[in-house]
């Protein structure tokens, strides 16, 4: 029999069963600050989630902190919709300087609703509009979202079944390595392209995810994704790559697709953009895209002025002068280091990554769960990603210290041989 604790039982007994994270982490959280997590009995966890990526800059950052409350102590717009505003100019401005100009991207910014279903869903309803036509490619084990049509281009079964109706209008493809280097990349995909009996209906755009988070910490190659980049071009589709989680400096560079030299014609960003947990997205596109009527996509928390606000701090503390990429892949090799060294220790183990975002195979599936409730114990919060999930995934905040990467690694370790 199971017995909840009287500090849980209003969750018990109010919140819908669709929860989840609070099920592998039985703790009421009370503050944090940092990369610590800190419940209300003054257990501390070290942080390795970071919010699912939208805490690249730690919990409570002060320096975002402390412009978030001067901007609300002078009683500044918190909701505008999509009116101008002060806020929003300044992170437009900011966004264009740090970001858009120094890497020669022409991108207009869209803001279509507070998190990154929205922006994928106004980047599918765009490049359906711009094209004239309704199919997008994606790839297996993506995930997009879960909204309908960000779940009609998302692999994981389970996922999709929730949608209680047929998800239409997408095609999966096989990602990159999806046959172990057996087949050479884009053979399939382009034969249907070409063939005028496939039956695959020529699509407008595809959507892709440099690395697959959710799909397991599936890592693209720079010249795969050239390829696609490629083949978009020549088959006049539209490329849109979903960088919710993993931009805003997650793989190292702001962007993850620019180790690739690509420039998609979609970008797709939330997560992390407002730095510090507050919702904000937005779509990228390029100007000849930008065929929006007036209105013709909307929403009532499209304009998060308070993120702006910890945006621009971001952008203008973290991002004017190309340290964080450095660091960011510094704190990588440390990471890479720390998981080969668990792996040799622990057969049936393999891992993979790319910046501050790793993964963590076991061939004996049901042990990562079991890694990660260990791990809970032991004070690190770490969950797991993939079909089955088979994958420990690790997405420290970007500003964790070496001390702290090192102990987080030690107590992972730990729970990896406590769970043999």
């Amino acid at each position: 029999m199971t017995i909840t604790p009287p500090a849980l039982s209003v969750f018990e007994a109010l919140e819908s069963e669709v929860r989840s994270y609070c099920r592998g982490w039985p703790a009421v959280f009370d503050r944090a600050q940092g990369s610590h997590m800190y419940d209300e009995d003054g257990h501390t966890y070290l942080d390795f989630f970071a919010g699912a990526g939208s805490l690249n800059y730690g919990h409570n950052n002060p320096v975002l902190k402390r412009a978030l409350i001067d901007y609300i102590e002078r009683d500044g717009v918190t909701h505008g919709l999509d009116m101008s505003t002060t806020a929003k100019r300044a992170f437009l401005e900011s966004f264009q300087n740090n970001i858009l100009r120094p890497r020669d991207l022409p991108y207009k910014v869209m803001f279509p609703g507070p998190t990154g279903t929205n922006a994928v869903e106004a980047a599918l309803k765009l490049a359906r509009k711009v094209k004239g036509r309704e199919s997008i490619v994606s790839f297996t084990n993506a995930f997009h979202g879960m909204s309908l049509g960000s779940l009609a281009v998302t692999g994981n079964a389970f996922k999709r079944a929730g949608a209680g109706i047929p998800l239409v209008h997408g095609t999966p493809m096989p990602f990159d390595n999806y046959f172990d280097g057996a087949v050479e990349d884009f053979l399939w995909f382009e034969r249907l392209l070409e063939d005028q009996g496939s039956g695959l209906n020529k699509p407008a755009a595809v959507i892709v995810e440099t690395v697959q988070g959710e799909g397991g910490i599936n890592v693209a190659r720079a010249e795969w994704l050239r390829a696609l980049a490629d083949l978009c071009e020549r088959q006049d589709m539209l490329l849109i790559v979903d960088d919710i989680q993993m931009g805003c400096g997650r793989t190292g560079a702001f962007f993850s697709f620019e180790e690739a030299g690509i420039t998609p014609d979609i970008v797709t960003v939330s997560k992390s953009i407002s730095g510090y947990g507050l919702p904000l997205a937005l779509t990228l596109f390029k100007p000849e895209l930008d065929i929006w009527e007036p209105g013709e996509h909307n929403g009532t928390f499209r304009g998060n002025n308070p993120a702006f606000v910890t945006a621009a701090a971001t952008l203008d503390t973290y991002w004017a002068d190309g340290q964080m990429e450095k660091q960011t892949l510094a704190r990588g090799e440390q990471v890479e280091q720390g998981l080969r060294a668990i792996c040799e220790e622990n057969s049936g183990t393999s891992f993979r990554g790319r910046g501050l975002v790793w993964g963590m195979e076991f061939e004996d599936k049901p042990r990562a769960s079991a890694v990660c409730k260990r791990a809970f114990e032991l004070g690190l919060l770490v969950e797991t990603s993939g079909p089955e999930s088979e994958v420990v995934k690790l997405l420290p905040a970007l500003t964790m210290t070496p001390e702290e990467l090192d102990e987080g690694l030690r107590i992972l370790a730990r729970a990896v041989r406590e769970t043999a």
